[in-house]
């Protein structure tokens, strides 16, 4: 499958995000006040993550250990808070990894058949990870959240018990904040022991 294009490094990733959010404006087409605003949100988050985020001498080790060249894609959208959460420790990874792993950023919605192809239980869910050898053979998907915050998710979908998508959002994100990466940083760990 192409990618349609813009394909973005995470560097060019956040100097876009910055540049919607100076304009007021998110990605897609949907601009409402609401998606605007996480876009806002998901900047600052995305700042301070990468710049507080401390990769485990564990999984610092095995990404100097990997063998193969790796393209990461991460079909994502600006306006994602759970890409806020994740995107930046990916790009950690990446940068560790060196010359081993290339990360290479794209938007859902201007690519529908790669999320079609790479849907969570039919959602549509963002950010996805898929990555590649070389030779275009498929290493492994992660995404679009760690496990436990996908737990979350399905829980208050199955029972809101009242609870409205704001009350899930900011339970979601304080789970995020209590576990300070160690989820996801767990969870690479176990993809590229394999």
């Amino acid at each position: 499958m192409k990618i349609k294009a813009p394909i973005f490094s995470y560097q060019q990733f956040i100097t876009w995000v910055s540049e919607l959010v100076a304009n007021k404006k998110t990605s897609g087409n949907n601009q409402s006040e609401a998606l605007i605003g996480f876009t806002a949100l998901n900047q600052k988050r995305m700042e301070r993550i990468y710049k507080t985020t401390q990769i485990s001498e564990t999984l610092t080790s095995i990404l100097l250990n990997i063998k193969e060249k790796q393209t990461w894609y991460v079909i994502t959208e600006a306006w994602c808070g759970d890409s806020a959460q994740s995107l930046p420790v990916i790009a950690k990874l990446a940068d560790l990894a060196g010359e081993k792993v290339r990360l290479s950023i794209f938007l859902r919605d201007e690519n529908p058949e790669w999320i079609e192809k790479y849907h969570t239980n039919g959602s549509k869910s963002i950010p996805k990870l898929i990555s590649f050898d070389e030779s275009g053979r498929e290493l492994f998907t992660w995404g679009p959240r760690p496990k436990e915050a996908q737990e979350i998710l399905l829980e208050w979908k199955a029972n809101p018990h009242g609870r409205t998508w704001e009350d899930f959002e900011k339970e979601l994100h304080t789970w995020y904040a209590k576990d300070k990466t160690i989820a996801i940083q767990t969870e690479f760990e176990e993809i590229l022991k394999q």
